[in-house]
């Protein structure tokens, strides 16, 4: 995530905030422009924005941030929905009568706005004319005695159990399951790659560009997963995939493989645009690293480029992590068929991206 400032007083201000915390200004994101600004209160319900490069426009804050304060997203003036781009995906909310799930959604819709930020960035669709391949999100909880939630993705809807918003949930599953990272992000990045094999592999001619790289997804997919949980991943999952879950199945490799692109282009975003430099001098692979992050996230940047940046990235924050007793921030090793993986997500990203209508402009840097 890029660093934002106040259009009103220049301070610092965050992703997340709806009112800047050194002049109390009231904040917006717009997803058309993908900056964060300060608003003008207007008439009625309007404000307008103070993007900082150009003049605002006329927006009105999006109604779950307005009844429930879980957003801070604006919708343009001359759009009738109440919602935001990324909260009218929503199918179905967490019933909020019950205790604590108000602030489970809010965390919820945290981690969905920075994916949806992405997607964004990216020139990802999210809808289309058909309601089968329109993004949609059903956050459920596990009533007593009922049937389980489980997360996943089904015909365009991503489901999220509820209960992932609870950290010590969440650890416990992640220690159990013997995973090195688990948190809502990864999740939802995880979830929606199922959503664009769907949307931009399946049927298409890059399927067989998929099955080179991923194999043969249509292996039993069922038999595969019972397969895994009962017997756990082969031995030398490392040498091929970017996870032990990746090995499960060609549909699963897709889709941790994906959730990682997507870690990290936003982790080289966001040093990148807190002007982090790396001079990894004394480390043996020093001589192909990118000293400057900056360069990795335009538009056009190669994969080459993206990934020698992140591996030097990674030792510096693996390395800032230890020396605050934290794990890894990124426990992963990446081999070098995981790397023609994420070569092929990216080839795929960039192809949906250059076929966008006016997705070669950034709208501010």
């Amino acid at each position: 995530m890029k660093a934002f400032h106040c259009d009103g007083c220049g301070g610092l201000v965050f992703f997340e905030n709806s009112a800047c915390v050194s002049c109390g200004r009231v904040l917006g994101f717009s997803p058309d422009e993908l900056d964060l600004s300060a608003l003008k209160p207007k008439a009625g319900d309007l404000w307008e924005a103070m993007f900082a490069a150009k003049p605002g426009g006329m927006f009105r804050r999006c109604a779950n941030g307005i009844e429930h304060g879980v957003c801070n997203w604006l919708v343009r003036e001359d759009d009738r929905n109440p919602l935001c781009v990324s909260c009218r995906l929503n199918e179905i909310i967490p019933d909020l009568n019950v205790a604590g799930n108000r602030e489970r959604w809010s965390r919820l819709e945290q981690a969905k706005r920075r994916l949806i930020y992405t997607l964004l960035k990216l020139h990802l669709p999210l809808a289309s004319g058909s309601e089968a391949t329109t993004l949609r999100f059903r956050f459920l909880g596990e009533a007593s005695g009922g049937d389980a939630v489980l997360t996943g993705h089904r015909d365009g809807c991503i489901t999220m159990n509820i209960a992932e918003a609870d950290d010590p949930v969440r650890e416990q599953r992640r220690v159990s399951l013997h995973e090195p990272f688990r948190t809502l992000l990864g999740h939802f990045r995880h979830e929606i790659a199922h959503y664009y094999w769907e949307r931009l592999v399946a049927g298409t001619p890059r399927l067989e560009r998929f099955r080179a790289a991923f194999g043969d997804e249509r292996a039993d997919y069922q038999a595969a997963l019972q397969t895994h949980y009962r017997n756990g991943p082969p031995t030398d999952w490392t040498a091929r995939t970017v996870s032990a879950y990746a090995s499960a199945h060609p549909w699963e490799d897709w889709a941790e493989t994906w959730a990682h692109y997507l870690h990290i282009v936003d982790t080289i975003e966001t040093a990148a645009s807190f002007g982090l430099k790396l001079k990894p001098r004394d480390h043996p692979a020093a001589g192909s690293m990118s000293a400057d992050p900056k360069t990795a996230v335009r538009e056009g940047a190669g994969f080459d480029l993206l990934m020698s940046t992140w591996f030097s990235l990674t030792y510096a924050l693996n390395e800032l992590n230890r020396g605050m007793g934290l794990p890894d921030l990124y426990p992963f090793v990446l081999s070098d068929p995981a790397i023609g993986k994420l070569r092929l997500v990216h080839e795929i990203i960039e192809e949906v991206r250059a076929a966008e209508p006016g997705a070669a402009a950034e709208k501010r840097e």
